[in-house]
């Protein structure tokens, strides 16, 4: 017989929970990177349109299940319908979900490890150790090793602590440091020369960019990946969340957190790289295109760093403390989703599960390093730009299509008793039934 779920304390610990596992390295990283190599201002706004049209409804569909049953999303999943076909379709789209979210987090781990290593280094030269600031901040399969393992030893530490007392108490602590941290990095940034011409790019759309469909279909994987959609994470915390909550506004509170986080981070990168580019440092090659982009916070912002002298010092410190607090946040609703799957099913305690499924991803994490070039991107490409879309897009069909609708409707009531009325209720059903799983496709087909 499955365990029951744990739960959030307040709506407050849930949404800054489920924020911060929107907010990551998706956010501060990923997002300003998609910017940078795809036109600055037309990434924007195809990615704002992307979490209007498709990603926020989509949040609310893989809430409303997760809450329904509130139970892990194999169950959840499962008992959407009482006829055996689908019952067995949705456990198996279940423990697809989950495979993937923990593929994720083994390339995940790998990246918040460079972060960990990029925050630590400035700290070593400071204390007058230089080669091991060479050795933090050098690309090594013994430094990734190292430094992933460290992560997720830190992410496992916070998941078997429980929800209230692990995941909870961390988020409500870290996103509002989070938020401090990257305003006050934006604001710093915007004062170094240069900055303004990367604000520039940032906030002016090339519209003859928008409708090219590399663009779109990058615009809505970023986008599913940075609210964690269709990976099993939103699906667990709605099963911890009050059934007192109104859902599509608890849902428009973290959706509207995370995009925040995403728009101040592309206040601060892209100024950031064009400070840089005035510091003699280079950005782009002769054809216009990004270099290291998929490297660019740990290639192109630390030369800039340390152009600035000993105050570089501390501004890298602040700015990788900055994102290894979004990693931290992200990472343990990650690893939450497989741990209290596998401690509902089995019965086991969580600590057991925490530690079996965070080894068994260490594991791939470091079958990853040792065949990096083969694997990395790869891994990154499938799960996030493909994978992620097609399961969120699977979650909404389940919901709509085979959940009968007086069922949905009796969901949303609760904590919203009057929705039957409302303007949701008559758009929201219908358009994740007909128009999501439409233009999810014709994304994906396009690109």
């Amino acid at each position: 017989m499955a365990s029951s779920s744990p739960a959030f304390s307040s709506r407050i610990g849930f949404i800054l929970a489920a924020a911060g596992s929107a907010v990551g390295v998706g956010n501060i990283w990923g997002f300003p990177t998609q910017a940078a190599s795809n036109g600055g201002g037309a990434f924007l706004l195809v990615y704002l349109v992307m979490i209007g049209l498709l990603a926020y409804p989509m949040l609310v569909a893989e809430l409303t299940i997760g809450r329904m049953r509130q139970q892990n999303p194999v169950e959840a999943l499962r008992a959407l319908s009482d006829k055996p076909f689908w019952r067995g379709f949705g456990a198996l789209t279940g423990i697809i979900g989950l495979i993937v979210l923990s593929f994720i987090l083994s390339f995940y781990a790998i990246v918040s490890g460079w972060l960990l290593a990029f925050m630590f280094a400035p700290i070593a030269e400071l204390l007058g150790y230089p080669e091991a600031a060479q050795w933090l901040t050098g690309f090594s399969v013994e430094r990734n090793l190292i430094m992933m393992a460290l992560f997720m030893l830190l992410t496992i530490h916070v998941v078997r602590s429980g929800v209230t007392d692990g995941i909870e108490r961390w988020s409500t602590r870290l996103m509002p440091l989070l938020f401090v941290l990257l305003i006050a990095m934006v604001i710093y940034i915007l004062t170094l020369p240069g900055a303004t011409d990367g604000l520039k790019m940032y906030l002016t759309p090339d519209f003859e960019r928008v409708l090219d469909p590399n663009l779109i279909i990058r615009a809505m994987g970023q986008a599913f990946f940075s609210l964690s959609i269709g990976a099993a994470c939103m699906m667990t915390y709605g099963a911890y969340l009050s059934k007192k909550e109104h859902l599509p506004k608890t849902a428009g509170w973290v959706a509207g957190l995370d995009t925040s986080v995403a728009f101040l981070a592309g206040l601060l990168i892209l100024p950031a790289m064009f400070a840089a580019q005035e510091l003699g440092v280079v950005i782009y090659d002769a054809n216009g295109a990004l270099l290291s982009s998929d490297t660019l916070v740990f290639a192109v912002l630390p030369a800039m760093f340390e152009s600035m002298g000993s105050a570089g010092l501390w501004v890298a410190f602040a700015f990788f403390a900055l994102m290894v607090i979004a990693a931290i946040t992200s990472s343990i609703s990650m690893l939450e989703a497989p741990v209290n799957a596998l401690r509902e099913e089995s019965g086991q305690p969580r600590s057991q599960m925490a530690w079996l499924v965070g080894l068994t991803i260490m594991a791939i994490s470091g079958l990853i390093i040792y065949n990096f070039d083969a694997l990395f991107g790869l891994v990154i490409t499938v799960t996030t730009v493909y994978m992620q879309p097609l399961l969120g897009l699977t979650f909404g069909v389940m919901l709509t299509w085979i959940l009968r609708q007086h069922l949905l409707l009796k969901a949303l009531q609760e904590g919203a008793p009057d929705i039957a009325k409302s303007w949701f209720w008559k758009i929201w059903p219908w358009y994740v039934k007909f128009i999501c799983p439409v233009l999810i496709l014709l994304v994906i087909w396009q690109g």
